[in-house]
Formats: structure tokens, C-alpha cells, sequence
């Protein structure tokens, strides 16, 4: 006897995800070379977009490095304060929700 198989569909509704900023925040003591080079290696920048950040930084006090979920956008803040720290630099990192 044939079995006959009757498929449910349920829509299911799927929200954006809210999006954060991580921010660079100035300091008097971090090197320049090595926000640029957390730029590059965490927040996958180029070395001209990494030195535009770094520039904005150093000018105007902070600078976005990119944004991201909030999951990925704490995971890239604590990498770059676990960075610093082991590298002697006092760097600060906000993450702000958009």
C-alpha cells in the first residue's frame, strides 16, 4: 500500500542582525605601527586603509575599524585589548551598537 508524505511549510521570519561599530579610542602611548598593524591583522584592512584609520585616530580621537554583529564585533575587541595588553600598549576599544 503506497504511503503518501505530506510536507509542512512554516515560514519562518529572519531579522537582520543589529550591527556594531568597533572604535579605536587615542592614546598617548600606543605606537602607530601597531594600530596599523591590528588593523590589517584583526580587522582584515589593507595597509593604505589601515594608516587612513590609524590617521583618523590620531586626529580626531577615535576611528571605526568596521562593523560587524555584535558576536564578531566583541570577539575583534577583545582580541585587540588581549593584543595590546601583551604588547605593553594602554589601546582602548569601544564597541557601540549602530
Amino acid at each position: 500500500m503506497p504511503q503518501t508524505i505530506q510536507e509542512s511549510t512554516t515560514d519562518i521570519a529572519l531579522e537582520e542582525p543589529t550591527l556594531y561599530q568597533v572604535i579605536l579610542l587615542n592614546d598617548d602611548w600606543t605606537a602607530m605601527d601597531f594600530v596599523v598593524s591590528v588593523l590589517v591583522q584583526i580587522f582584515e584592512k589593507s595597509n593604505d586603509e589601515a594608516v587612513e584609520i590609524m590617521l583618523k585616530i590620531h586626529k580626531e580621537g577615535s576611528g571605526v575599524c568596521g562593523i560587524y554583529p555584535y558576536d564578531i564585533a566583541e570577539l575583534k575587541a577583545k582580541i585587540t585589548l588581549e593584543l595590546a595588553k601583551e604588547s605593553g600598549y594602554p589601546l582602548r576599544v569601544e564597541t557601540k551598537q549602530l
